[in-house]
């Protein structure tokens, strides 16, 4: 019996196999690896740093300018922008309730899910902080005692250091209360507002 040049090699299906599987699996294997290593297309870079997981928090024992307890539910219901700062609030502080206000103005008919909270990590000038607020209407200002003020601030800690150890940042709150992103105070306020549009579009709740 003659045998054929054309009857397929057992060794030979075996490399097309693994070569298909290569060419199948080399694009994801890739993906995976630049997600890792922080690589993101345009279209989804945040201007704000998300953090993984999400951190739940717990913002009970706070009061208003009036020593009332402050209206529940705090960082619960609605998609929360959270700043701890002096009450006498110096530059970096007020440029950053400035830029808090004209984000949450800019998402006009969907500007109702956002709040604004800003924090007095003491409580040596609240007289003043009464007349700065008034330059930033809708914004619910909170104190408390020092050791509750201490407490919230430490579960917004990132690496660098908690809120009262001086790290300037605006803190992103989910509807659900949980610390999902944070922004450093010289953060171009143009991409926290497009990070804010494409928040809202996207969530299904808030």
């Amino acid at each position: 019996m003659i045998e054929t040049t054309d009857t397929p090699r057992p060794a030979a299906g075996r490399w097309k196999f693994l070569a298909l599987a290569v060419l199948f699996l080399a694009p994801i294997v890739a993906a995976t690896l630049l997600y890792h290593l922080g690589w993101r297309p345009q279209g989804t870079v945040n201007a704000g740093e998300l953090l993984d997981p999400a951190r739940p928090i717990d913002a009970g024992g706070l009061i208003d300018l009036a020593g009332r307890p402050l209206a529940q539910p705090v960082l619960k219901g609605k998609w929360t922008m959270l700043y701890f700062g002096p009450s006498d609030c110096g530059t970096v502080c007020d440029r950053m309730l400035y830029y808090m206000r004209q984000v949450h103005a800019a998402q006009g008919k969907e500007a109702h899910r956002i709040e604004r909270l800003f924090v007095a990590t003491d409580a040596g000038a609240l007289d003043w902080l009464r007349f700065t607020v008034k330059n930033y209407p809708e914004m619910r200002v909170a104190a408390g005692p020092s050791d509750t003020v201490r407490d919230l601030a430490r579960q917004f800690a990132l690496p660098a250091g908690s809120p009262l150890d001086g790290l300037n940042r605006l803190y992103i709150v989910d509807p659900l209360g949980n610390f999902m992103m944070s922004y450093p105070a010289d953060v171009d306020p143009s991409a926290m507002r497009k990070d804010f549009v494409k928040l809202l579009k996207l969530s299904q709740i808030g």
